[in-house]
């Protein structure tokens, strides 16, 4: 019962000397408390009836230059974390020791929900936002709270699934702590269609070699898909300012492997766009590392071997049966085409040793019958990494073996009786049925640029 309403009770019993028990009833209360009222309705007057309480903050209130300071940290400094993990870092590190439903509370006020927050509070916030918006007469105003409902949206909007299997494939990786102690990337390929994981492969990081084992595996398992779906903000559109060795521009590399398949590739600034390959890894994150446990996976060997039968069992449980889908994926080009598709070119000069260097070691070029091919210094060498790690080496229209050149020889003429003399070995060199040319690479290397540029 509020204050105001014990007074009338009390009052009107003492002005009309009415019945002490009806009064008590009304109030909720015993005979002598009723007694109580009426001795300090007598002394006092209405001002007994006002709780002692009244006007006072509580002893555990935030003062309000605390509260504002934990909005303004999330605001700025703490932005995107989950309220739980705020709580712990405002504790840790500004010293400020908060429960997470105070911090949901001061939040709350400001139509700021946690990242993890559910479906129905998203609901409530973006109801009332729009009826502040209907009510705002300020174009401004209006706008800013827009474009806080809209961040209430799905972060990942839904789009109609591609028509057949292997006409868009997205791409992305995902650092977690998916087995032993330390955060591993998983780099995973994703068809539009069926929703088939039809690659996937651990690395350290985020990696050129992570995205090629991905793309080895769609080539010999399905064959040469249309398009991949990527963000520009990782390996694909990676490259360090001024750099100026192409060996490390990493989208030129995996660009010109893709150039050569005939596969497009379409490039998204927003991460959001990739809606299915993004819910895939929540799907992921939260059955796969249980599953690695359970199988005592502790390296990223183990991990890759047993990704080939997880996935197999995966795509049984979630994707959509292929029958039903036509597939548009090319015929799978032969073992020996994607190794050196997926290769990796940097260009070196031919030193006055007739050698070039490449990763702190010194080869010599050599032709099909293991005889070295010596060039004049400061020719341009294009080499050329296959995916198996073979080294080759394009000079003018002409490609090269390449030859490790050791320090010392193993045995001498002169002094070893029995040494066997060495014959040149022969040497496989692919066709030259691929742009390996270094004008063509760097044209296609220039053009990448361009584009970066007008972007």
């Amino acid at each position: 019962m509020d204050e105001n309403q014990k007074y009338e009770v009390i009052k009107k019993l003492v002005d009309t000397n009415g019945n002490k028990k009806t009064a008590a009833l009304k109030i909720g209360c015993s005979d002598r408390h009723i007694n109580r009222l009426i001795k300090g309705y007598q002394e006092q007057g209405k001002s007994f009836f006002i709780h002692g309480n009244r006007g006072r903050q509580p002893a555990i209130t935030l003062p309000t230059d605390t509260k504002q300071l934990i909005l303004d940290l999330y605001r700025t400094k703490y932005s995107d974390c989950n309220l739980t993990h705020y709580s712990e870092l405002l504790k840790e590190k500004e010293h400020i020791s908060v429960s997470v439903s105070a911090i949901t509370s001061i939040l709350r006020k400001e139509y700021i929900l946690s990242p993890k927050a559910n479906r129905s509070s998203k609901k409530a916030v973006k109801k009332a936002l729009k009826a502040i918006q209907s009510k705002t007469k300020s174009k401004k105003k209006a706008a800013i709270i827009q474009s806080s409902i809209m961040d209430l949206e799905d972060s990942h909007p839904r789009h109609p699934r591609c028509a057949y299997f292997g006409e868009m494939l997205q791409m992305d990786a995902s650092l977690h702590l998916w087995f032993g102690q330390f955060k591993t990337q998983l780099h995973i390929a994703v068809d539009d269609a069926t929703g088939q994981i039809v690659g996937a492969y651990f690395d350290e990081q985020e990696t050129l070699n992570g995205y090629y084992h991905v793309l080895y595996q769609v080539l010999s398992n399905y064959g040469i898909p249309y398009q991949f779906f990527t963000d520009n903000r990782t390996v694909f559109e990676y490259k360090k300012k001024h750099e100026t060795s192409l060996e490390k521009d990493t989208f030129t590399q995996f660009g010109y492997a893709c150039k050569q398949l005939g596969i497009d590739i379409r490039t998204s600034s927003v991460a959001q766009a990739k809606g299915r390959v993004e819910r895939m890894f929540g799907t992921l994150q939260s059955r796969l590392p249980v599953e690695l446990r359970l199988a005592n996976v502790t390296s990223i060997q183990q991990a890759n071997q047993f990704l080939h039968t997880y996935i197999k069992k995966f795509n049984k449980q979630f994707a959509l049966p292929i029958d039903s889908i036509k597939s548009v994926f090319e015929m799978q080009p032969d073992s020996d085409k994607i190794n050196l598709t997926l290769a990796v070119l940097s260009s070196r000069k031919i030193d006055n040793g007739s050698c070039l260097k490449y990763q702190n070691e010194y080869y010599l070029p050599v032709n099909s019958q293991g005889i070295a091919v010596h060039h004049r210094k400061g020719t341009t060498a294009m080499v050329i990494r296959s995916f198996n790690g073979e080294l080759f080496s394009c000079i003018g229209e002409q490609v090269y073996a390449l030859e490790l050149l050791p320090e010392h020889k193993l045995s001498s003429k002169a002094f070893d009786l029995a040494t066997i003399p060495e014959l040149p070995k022969k040497k496989y060199i692919p066709p030259m049925n691929h742009p390996w040319k270094q004008a063509s690479f760097e044209k296609y290397a220039k053009s990448q640029l361009h584009r970066k540029d007008v972007a």
